[in-house]
């Protein structure tokens, strides 16, 4: 385990910001970090996986852990069922191509989320009707304070719409290890009941639609919108869609009747923040290198040189355009530090 001094992060976050960690350390066993986090020369501990749902407008004057832990492990299987174990430094959308290659479905409409698979269940990552909650059994953890190692199930993890546990009352307490699944080998679960799923498979003329099929045109889909990250700095959807109140709602399509919308339950909707931020005007907008991607209004990106700093100021001038024209607040989905 070798630690490094004035490590730049440039090429660990995926807006390619230009900051850089005071000290920074790549572990790739549990044990690799039980040992980081007892460092006491370095109190101060930053944890650091894929780099892909933070906006970082500083130095990080700590020591970055960088979760490099790798491995894909079958755990059981039945006739019907399969769990599998996956690392937390394993990135996400290979490893969803590795479970769809052994004929396993569930995770096929997360293809192509940026990210490893340690910090997906922090997010509770979605995609097109399915979370990582829906598929998961549950995750080990390390503590930072003590290197004690927690179970959590999915009851523990406290999921909600791209929240968890692990980003309110335990935000920065632990650090997930592995994740496990259970996802099915026959009588698939399929989900296309979003328009632009059914239209991609239409394109791609398919007709007995299997997980692959579904990945294959989520990958289609996210690629027409969405800029890859190695080209233009993103860090994917930046904001989450707000979810307002049925009476809320009422209110705002009286005003509002073209928006489009999506029912959650009985009492609450979603509007998609992406037409919020379309309608106020941002949308393909530049300032300076940071700006507002021209396919999708949901999505910052750095056009280079763009400071943590410039792009947050963006998004907050976006939050109070989208709050003074349609009284609706947009807040970040992505971590900003």
């Amino acid at each position: 385990m070798q630690i490094e001094e004035h490590y730049s992060l440039r090429n660990h976050n995926t807006f390619g910001i230009a900051v850089e960690a005071r000290f920074f350390v790549s572990v790739n066993s549990v044990s690799e970090l039980k040992e980081a986090l007892a460092s006491p020369i370095h109190p101060k501990k930053f944890i650091l996986g894929g780099g892909s749902n933070m906006l970082l407008t500083q130095d990080v004057d700590a020591l970055v852990i960088h979760v490099n832990i790798r491995g894909i492990e079958t755990c059981s299987e039945d006739e019907t069922t399969v769990t599998v174990k996956a690392m937390a430094g394993e990135n996400w959308h290979e490893f969803v191509l590795y479970t769809l290659d052994q004929g396993w479905g569930g995770l096929e409409n997360l293809s192509l989320i940026p990210g490893n698979v340690g910090t997906a269940p922090i997010q509770n990552i979605g995609a097109y009707g399915v979370e990582l909650k829906d598929r998961m059994v549950s995750c080990n953890a390390v503590a930072v304070i003590d290197g004690t190692e927690r179970e959590f199930s999915v009851s523990d993890c406290e999921f909600g719409y791209r929240n968890s546990i692990f980003k309110n009352r335990l935000k920065g307490r632990y650090v997930i290890t592995e994740v496990v699944f259970r996802l099915t080998k026959t009588a698939h679960e399929l989900h296309t009941e979003y328009g632009a799923i059914r239209e991609q498979l239409a394109t791609n003329k398919v007709s007995n639609i299997a997980p692959k099929h579904i990945s294959e045109a989520v990958i289609a889909i996210r690629r027409q919108k969405l800029p890859d990250p190695k080209e233009l700095g993103n860090s994917g959807s930046f904001f989450k869609n707000p979810v307002i109140s049925k009476a809320a709602f009422d209110r705002f399509q009286r005003l509002f009747p073209e928006a489009p919308y999506y029912n959650v339950s009985d009492t609450e909707v979603k509007i998609p923040a992406g037409w919020l931020i379309e309608q106020a005007g941002f949308k393909g907008k530049r300032f300076g290198d940071a700006g507002v991607h021209k396919h999708q209004a949901l999505v910052l990106v750095n056009h280079g040189n763009a400071t943590g700093e410039q792009l947050w100021t963006l998004a907050e001038n976006i939050q109070a355009a989208v709050k003074e024209q349609f009284g609706i607040e947009i807040v970040p989905e992505v971590n900003v530090l």
